[in-house]
């Protein structure tokens, strides 16, 4: 099947017709352009099956990357050449479809797939190449030897015709013959080279074992060596080699010349520091990334006696503002132009910035004072971000919030002091922002719990770690059990029983609210209808369960339904369940968050205002809640629960159970621990109550087992 004028097939020929182009001249291939390009365009169409992939392929990547070797591009500037091709164009010629700011994303971290995979196979050629040197040298011992002692002919093919650099040196280091590969490398004449002495040729980056081993073998007490070594070339730079040296014997086998074998690495060795670079460096702003950091904090958290560190994490505040309205390269240039900011803040010795990605930085300084230093710092950094940042003719003003954590070393893992820097900031953002905040040990010991807590609360639903206790609702009047409000407790394996307060935040927070309250539902109305069955209804109003909805559960699209099916399942009547809400979630409320509330109260299910009175709503949108019920908040009441009481809070009392009594609504109260409590509120004409002068919340079978003794003794 013929291929279509300028298709999919057409373009990715392109895209390898310009590869070979570019990288053919530096290749040591004997194949011609056309054939070359052959075997590169089943590696184009792999690397365009890898952009469009749906997961990303980076092991397909490196073995494009390695594919690179086998076919003679073993030039460091073979690579570059073909990142640079990719990156121009493999997103132009085979992208086409696809989200283009995505497709640039996937083709950089192709590129660093590549990289590594050409490295990783360069390295395995090179250790065979040195290998085979290395049987080289020993037979190139052998033969040069022979050839000194029989034949210079044959000596010289060998000497003159080998690829790798070859001098030879008397005991003494006196340079006696030099071959051409090796004046090449060198860039030097043969008589330059015999002109100087192996002693001359020390370098500061010599490793420590280089000239004893040079030693040994020089007297005698070791026949070779190899060691990768540094050399200085006339023009200053540095020549970088695989060297081998061995000793050559005469017929008795006293020694006499030594041989040095050499191999130039300084361009694969260029590669290798570049891919470093690349591994320890963020792409985007040239800082430190997060593995460099790590590996310098865990330094500083090991130094010796009598040292410091001071550690700020920075994050922006609002990036994500910026993201979503300029777009992400807005963003880039944004976070590039941060971190130039922050590589000025660390100006000190000991002192460095990273990027730990997102909008998130870092900065680090040790020594042996550094409570001053990074309170200095953290101010440096803060007065960086004052300025506004121009981004598309837009002034932007950047903030941030820092978490600062101060300490000796030796006390601490790395991860202990990120994670105290990290919940430090975060408190630094909850305080609004735009400033720092030190490190307290209480702090974090409570945001930890708060975290354990977070991450257990799904595994104790499925592992029913939670239940419910109940506390009675009893009728001022005539002082009759009507119901009961539902009260949901963790029983955590190593906190023991926490109440609500402890939890329920979060699971609002995770959303794990919604299937925790659908739980306490269900259990709920299961306990209804059990206590219908056992008490049964006795001529008075039946027994009633009132379950809380947090604001979350208000807005779910399944609240009316789940309600309906959990009531059909147990065979109860949706009169039996009242549904407590509180007026904070109410404030405010439009008809669509109101309209769930309505149809469940249509359908004959009670809804309380929970904390009535500690809100700021105007008492006229009564009128327009779905409610029945009024639970007057703990607060208006605490002054009965001695006589007398309060005149001004009897009055307030007195007025809203006359308004909810005018508006048909009755009014339970919460948190009566007295008797003259309870009988002020029946004299006040308020309908049910429960608290402590009742019964504390306990499990279902206690619910009739009232204490009615008072708290005041």
């Amino acid at each position: 099947m013929m291929a279509q004028p300028d298709g999919p097939e057409d373009r990715l020929r392109r895209f390898a017709t310009i590869w070979s182009r570019a990288v053919f001249p530096v290749t040591t291939t004997s194949s011609t352009r056309p054939e070359f390009e052959a075997e590169l365009l089943p590696l184009a169409r792999r690397l365009s099956e890898v952009l469009r992939a749906r997961a990303f392929e980076g092991e397909a990547a490196k073995a494009v990357g390695a594919a690179l070797v086998d076919a003679h591009c073993t030039d460091p500037e073979a690579l570059s050449r073909t990142l640079d091709c990719v990156d121009a164009y493999l997103v132009l010629y085979c992208g086409e479809g696809g989200d283009q700011e995505d497709l640039r994303a996937r083709s950089a971290r192709m590129q660093h797939a590549m990289a590594a995979g050409f490295a990783a196979a360069l390295r395995a050629r090179t250790l065979a190449e040195q290998e085979a040197i290395a049987q080289a040298a020993l037979k190139a011992q052998g033969v040069v030897a022979a050839a000194l002692h029989a034949s210079e002919a044959r000596f010289r093919a060998v000497f003159e015709g080998a690829a790798i650099g070859i001098g030879i040196a008397d005991l003494d280091g006196n340079i006696l013959q030099v071959n051409e590969a090796l004046t090449r490398m060198f860039g030097l004449t043969d008589q330059k080279l015999r002109q100087g002495r192996v002693r001359d040729w020390t370098h500061p980056d010599d490793a420590p074992q280089t000239w004893r081993l040079y030693d040994e073998l020089v007297r005698g007490e070791r026949e070779h060596y190899h060691v990768e070594k540094a050399f200085y070339r006339p023009d200053g730079t540095v020549l970088w080699t695989n060297l081998t040296v061995s000793l050559l014997r005469d017929a008795d086998g006293v020694p006499q010349y030594q041989l040095a074998l050499m191999e130039d690495t300084t361009e694969r060795r260029l590669l290798n520091l570049r891919l470093r670079y690349e591994a320890t460096h963020d792409a985007l702003t040239g800082l430190p990334n997060r593995s460099f950091f790590f590996e310098r904090l865990e330094k500083a958290l090991n130094a010796g006696p009598g040292q410091r560190f001071g550690l700020c994490y920075l994050d922006l505040d609002g990036f994500k503002t910026v993201n979503d309205s300029l777009g992400h390269a807005a963003g880039d240039r944004l976070l590039v132009e941060v971190a130039d900011r922050l590589q000025g803040c660390a100006t000190a010795p000991g002192e460095m910035v990273a990027r730990l990605g997102g909008d998130e930085f870092v900065a680090l300084t040790t020594g042996p004072d550094t409570v001053h230093e990074v309170d200095e710092l953290a101010g440096r950094i803060m007065n960086a971000l004052l300025a506004p940042i121009s981004i598309d003719g837009r002034e932007i003003t950047v903030r941030g919030s820092v978490g600062i954590v101060e300490g000796p070393a030796g006390e601490r893992s790395a991860a202990e002091v990120l994670r105290s820097a990290d919940i430090t900031m975060y408190r630094a953002k909850s305080a609004g922002g735009n400033r720092y905040e030190l490190a307290d040990p209480e702090a974090d010991a409570r945001a930890i719990t708060r975290h354990g807590l977070t991450t257990a609360l799904p595994a104790a639903l499925e592992r029913g770690e939670f239940f419910i206790e109940y506390q009675p609702l009893v009728h001022l009047g005539d002082g009759s059990v009507r119901g009961a409000e539902a009260l949901v407790r963790w029983l955590h394996p190593q906190h023991g029983v926490l109440g609500p307060d402890r939890f329920i935040p979060l699971a609002e927070h995770t959303g794990l609210i919604v299937p925790l309250g659908r739980w306490v539902l269900e259990q709920s109305v299961r306990q209804a209808r059990a206590w219908r069955e056992l008490y049964g209804d006795g001529g008075a109003d039946p027994l009633r369960i009132n379950v809380n909805l947090s604001p979350c559960q208000l807005t779910h699209p399944g609240l009316v339904q789940d309600t309906v099916d959990i009531l059909e399942r147990a065979g109860v009547a949706p009169d039996a369940l009242c549904l407590e809400v509180t007026e904070s979630a109410l404030i405010g409320a439009d008809d669509d968050l109101l309209k769930p509330l309505r149809r469940l109260a249509e359908m004959g299910v009670d809804i309380a205002l929970d904390d009535f009175g500690t809100g700021y709503s105007n008492l006229a949108n009564l009128r327009r809640l779905p409610v029945s019920v009024l639970k007057l908040d703990r607060s208006f009441t605490q002054s009965m629960q001695q006589f007398p009481a309060d005149p001004v809070d009897l009055r307030i009392v007195e007025g809203i159970v006359s308004l909810a009594h005018g508006l048909d609504l009755t009014v339970t109260v919460e948190g009566v621990e007295t008797g003259a409590q309870a009988e002020q509120l029946r004299i006040l004409g308020c309908d049910t109550a429960q608290g402590w002068y009742y019964a504390r919340p306990g499990p279902p079978e206690r619910l009739h087992e009232l204490a009615l003794v008072d708290a005041t003794g």
